[in-house]
């Protein structure tokens, strides 16, 4: 493994450490940790699409961006493959939301074949950088752009957390990407 994979290894180590830990202190100290908060999108549809449309339904939230290579495709799989994991009606029961942190190449009709790549009743989110910024805020999401090397495309360096919330949009509890699809679909069919 060459000196820069290991430096990446290490600091995508140290955000998801440092984002489990920021969770876990407020746990730890007996207070229900303040993530999520109300944002405004526009969904895959190129529609204005507000967090109160999640309201009604528990919700699983991911941020990532579509030309992710490893952790955001492992984390739509993980989300369908533990709501599938409840039963065929469950998919209409549970909103399963991906907001991209790129929205500079994730347009509404990119992130719709994205999503639905994993699962039809993905709704996939966009919108302004600043708007992005915003969600992202709400939820400790950390994103940055990492410029590509010798003319390849850039990627980004994000943080990686399935966040639960329940039908009024607080949240709950959270995931990495590294968790089994078994203990997700438990904490959300404690929310149907």
């Amino acid at each position: 493994m060459s000196r820069t994979m290991k430096a990446l290894l290490a600091v995508w180590i140290a955000v998801l450490v440092g984002a489990a830990g920021w969770i876990g202190w407020d746990a730890w100290q007996g207070k229900q940790p303040s993530l999520g908060g109300p944002f405004a999108l526009v969904d895959q549809n190129g529609k204005p699409f507000s967090s109160d449309r999640l309201k009604g339904k528990p919700t699983l939230i991911y941020f990532g961006y579509a030309f992710c290579p490893d952790v955001c495709p492992t984390s739509l799989l993980l989300m369908e493959t533990a709501i599938e994991q409840l039963g065929p009606d469950v998919p209409k029961k549970v909103n399963l939301v991906f907001i991209t942190i790129d929205p500079e190449r994730d347009t509404p009709e990119l992130i719709k074949g994205y999503v639905e790549n994993f699962s039809p009743s993905f709704i996939g989110l966009t919108g302004t950088p600043e708007q992005i910024a915003q969600a992202a805020r709400a939820y400790r999401v950390y994103y940055q752009k990492r410029p590509g090397k010798d003319g390849d495309p850039y990627l980004m360096d994000h943080s990686s957390i399935v966040y639960v919330l329940d039908r009024n949009g607080r949240f709950v509890t959270h995931f990495t990407h590294e968790a089994k699809a078994e203990a997700i679909a438990k904490a959300v069919q404690r929310l149907l």
